[in-house]
């Protein structure tokens, strides 16, 4: 049986290791990430936290169909608010965004499905009101209830190296559409996707896999 001293001595030792094995995970494998709209709803409700697959996440990996999260490509967010937080609360927030629990607040993160890859043309909307890939009709089942495919006409094609996005929940998602007059010209750049969702695992009421759709590939 382990004597007390010994434990002491090697609990910081499973600290940094535990530490360590976390940060692996983060960089390489999946991350940790909140919902905090509805942009995405039905199938992400706000408040949802979702597991993102890191490996193997390459430009050639990504689909049509898929739902990815990725690094905000030309100020689609409003700078985050910190206000006056309490500085042990901040500290602890800092160590969970160190091991990848919490996303980096200095990184802004948005949560979309992929539309249209590199060489798609994307057009809304046909006279059956759905959108075009490619001149043909796609059947979106995610749209949220309600919401036509889109309420703004576009006509897009994807250059090499980007994707073209939207959000399930069409009338509360400012996605692609809305933000062609950036320097992407609405695209997001494959090096800004940090990867697909898999999942969601909190709450355990919501708990379940996200689907990309084969429908879109």
């Amino acid at each position: 049986m382990p004597r007390k001293g010994s434990l002491l001595r090697e609990l910081p030792i499973l600290v940094i290791v535990a530490l360590a094995v976390s940060l692996v995970i983060k960089t390489f494998l999946v991350q940790f990430f909140y919902i905090p709209s509805g942009s995405m709803e039905n199938t992400l409700q706000i408040n949802d936290r979702v597991a993102v697959n890191k490996v193997p996440f390459i430009s050639s990996a990504i689909h049509r169909g898929d739902v990815v999260v990725f690094r905000d490509p030309d100020n689609w967010l409003p700078e985050p608010y910190t206000g006056d937080q309490n500085k042990y609360l901040l500290k602890l927030k800092e160590g969970l965004v160190a091991v990848g629990v919490l996303p980096n607040p200095a990184k802004q993160y948005l949560v979309k499905r992929v539309i249209g890859v590199a060489g798609d043309k994307v057009e809304c909307c046909s006279k059956n009101k759905k959108l075009l890939i490619n001149g043909v009709e796609i059947n979106e089942p995610y749209i949220f209830a309600g919401n036509s495919a889109s309420d703004t006409n576009f006509n897009v094609t994807v250059p090499e190296g980007k994707i073209w996005v939207m959000g399930d929940h069409r009338a509360a998602s400012a996605d692609s559409r809305f933000h062609q007059e950036d320097i992407n010209h609405g695209m997001v750049p494959t090096s800004k996707v940090t990867g697909r969702v898999l999942g969601i695992i909190w709450p355990l009421k919501n708990l379940g896999i996200v689907h990309s759709y084969s429908s879109l590939k």
